[in-house]
């Protein structure tokens, strides 16, 4: 199947701008504010200067991929870039990994859904490390079940499995009452988010808890460390027979959801990508340098491999860009989420990296979404395998955001 290569050279004026009769724009006021809480970053559209975005389907030899079947040599070349540059090298599954139901309720939440809670060991070169993932599955639902995986980078009580205190960041019942099963794992049992102890972990289960050398410059690190666990709980998945292993769905906020999209371009099993509010780093383009930028994300510094340092300010001699992070789930279905508030997130930028992917769905004949396709405040967009929104609110993950992830998954398989 033939396509056309979108042309990637962006104008500012053009192209942003041509959406905003109809779609969603920034509100003035918040604006105004971020300006005053960040002076030094960038807020207003009109200063984005031009960019021109690598081509995804450009091999380096410089020939074009023209056919689906060419893209998996095409897709393995980014994926070296991204794990080169960005997110690191992060290892396959250990040596001997083990899984052990260490409680279930087959009547949770007054009899609708049951729970199990699953300890994840894995054994490497003699050492030792376990984690839990959380799934709930709908009772009312024989037979098989699409499950949504939550890497959770918040505190533990936002899952919790008691639901003594339901959160709406994770939002048990409404999930469970759509007919799916719903997941979660600790961010901070796989990789703890601080700079001095990120290798506690899984990390220091493949290097040992005192390496003999300095990291490589390309060394996993903390939100490569948290997709490998989802990887982990996939395994898992795939030894449950309540689970439909051929509809998973891995989801994350914020960080999360950078660690959500390295995750789903590194396993092929996820069929859905979801990422809500992840901004730099994430789904946002980073040549727009909107809000966050690499310098400023690169201050959490064990989120990335060292390499990424090289780019702070420097952000047009990457050799890649967001566009083709989210390229790298294609044909599986991805979706975007922002926020209208969460501007340092930068929505437009997120939905530009999910509108410039369409040149390698269309390999499967999925239609574009164009730059100027945005869509208004609260209404979902879903192109065939793609889809995205952009909510009221602030930067979070609320049930309105999985109200729509879930509308997508019917979209999507039933």
């Amino acid at each position: 199947m033939r396509t056309t290569t979108l042309t990637l050279l962006f104008s500012v004026t053009s192209c942003l701008f041509a959406s905003q009769d109809s779609g969603w724009q920034a509100d003035p006021d918040v604006v105004e504010q971020r300006k005053h809480e960040r002076p030094r970053a960038l807020w207003e559209e009109t200063d984005v200067r031009p960019y021109e975005l690598p081509d995804s389907l450009r091999g380096s030899d410089g020939s074009i991929v023209h056919m689906s079947d060419a893209w998996p040599q095409r897709r393995m070349e980014i994926l070296e870039l991204f794990r080169t540059h960005m997110y690191g090298r992060r290892p396959g599954a250990p040596e001997r990994l083990s899984f052990e139901v260490v409680d279930q309720d087959a009547s949770a939440i007054g009899g609708a859904a049951t729970l199990r809670r699953i300890a994840i060991e894995s054994v490497h070169q003699g050492r030792t490390h376990q984690f839990e993932i959380i799934l709930f599955l709908p009772n009312a639902v024989q037979g098989r079940v699409p499950v949504f995986l939550l890497i959770n980078t918040r505190g533990p009580g936002n899952t919790d499995p008691t639901q003594q205190e339901p959160s709406g960041f994770w939002p048990v019942k409404q999930v469970i009452a759509r007919g799916y099963g719903i997941a979660a794992l600790q961010a901070r049992d796989l990789a703890p988010d601080d700079p001095e102890r990120f290798r506690d972990e899984v990390i220091s289960l493949f290097e040992g808890e005192e390496p003999t050398h300095r990291r490589e410059p390309d060394a996993w690190a903390a939100l490569a460390a948290w997709g490998w666990g989802a990887s982990r709980a996939m395994d898992y998945f795939e030894a449950d027979s309540r689970v439909d292993a051929s509809k998973v769905a891995v989801l994350g906020h914020s960080r999360g959801g950078k660690a959500s999209l390295w995750a789903g371009a590194e396993d092929e099993r996820f069929a859905l990508v979801i990422s809500n509010d992840s901004g730099s780093g994430g789904a946002a383009l980073s040549r727009r340098r909107f809000g966050e930028s690499i310098r400023v994300v690169n201050r959490f510094t064990h989120w990335f491999a060292g390499n990424f340092d090289t780019f702070e300010d420097r952000e047009d001699e990457l050799p890649f860009d967001q566009h083709m992070l989210i390229a790298l789930v294609a044909p599986r279905a991805v979706y975007v989420a922002s926020a209208d508030e969460d501007l340092w997130a930068d929505p437009r930028g997120e939905f530009l990296s999910l509108a410039h992917a369409s040149s390698v769905y269309a390999l499967w004949n999925h239609a574009p979404i164009r730059a100027d396709d945005m869509p208004p405040l609260d209404r979902p967009l879903f192109v065939g395998p793609r889809g995205y929104h952009v909510r009221t609110g602030r930067h979070n993950l609320t049930p309105d955001d999985w109200r729509h992830f879930t509308d997508f998954a019917d979209h999507l398989w039933r």
